[in-house]
């Protein structure tokens, strides 16, 4: 494991999911979305920095992203209830694994420049994936765009299927972000699957997240 594969999360006090100025984000750790899922390199105009915090009630994400070209979203968003094929469109993605030892069970969670989620719950079995689509994180999101940069931030409650976790554990984690249009669309990752097609459901090349 090396410093590039892992997210240190700084403990906080509950924020808001539309403040994107807490002074708290400052103490978060930068983390560089700046390649394609391939591991090539990325346009400036697509990359994009994370960071995380967590607090007692909360994990706390916020992207902020270069955006130079048309946004590539829905006309009549709906946000009261997540939205099945978000990740057609622009999004910013979070992947969390709570359990180390059980990557193959892991949880998904989207935020689009509309205010638009989904989260969905994610286990792979010896033949396939399967998607547990009831899943209901409680997940809030919020959404800044001005001029050639835009914000995205997610607050997703700590429940039952994700516990809150103590000072010093250490989770499984990987960041993406899908912008723009076909054929030029992009697929970036935090941590590059590599795989032959654009993808990002690969747990064992997830990085880690540590709560400090």
């Amino acid at each position: 494991m090396t410093d590039d594969q892992i997210i240190k999360a700084p403990h906080t006090g509950d924020i808001a999911v539309s403040d994107f100025e807490d002074e708290d984000w400052r103490r978060a750790h930068p983390i560089r979305i700046n390649s394609y899922w391939s591991g090539e390199p990325a346009p400036t105009g697509r990359k994009a920095e994370a960071r995380l915090l967590w607090s007692d009630e909360a994990l706390h994400v916020r992207f902020m992203c270069n955006q130079f070209e048309p946004l590539i979203v829905n006309k009549k968003p709906k946000t009261q209830t997540k939205t099945i094929g978000l990740w057609d469109r622009d999004v910013c993605e979070i992947f969390i694994a709570p359990d180390p030892n059980a990557i193959e069970s892991y949880f998904e969670f989207e935020a689009a420049p509309t205010g638009e989620w989904l989260d969905v719950a994610i286990k792979w079995s010896a033949r396939n994936r399967e998607s547990n689509w009831k899943f209901h994180s409680g997940m809030t999101t919020a959404a800044h765009i001005g001029g050639s940069f835009m914000f995205i931030a997610m607050r997703i409650p700590w429940g039952k299927e994700i516990p809150q976790p103590e000072k010093g554990d250490r989770w499984r984690v990987n960041l993406f972000r899908c912008v723009g249009k076909d054929p030029d669309r992009g697929y970036l990752a935090w941590q590059p699957t590599k795989l032959p097609q654009p993808g990002f459901h690969l747990p064992h090349v997830f990085g880690w997240l540590e709560f400090l």
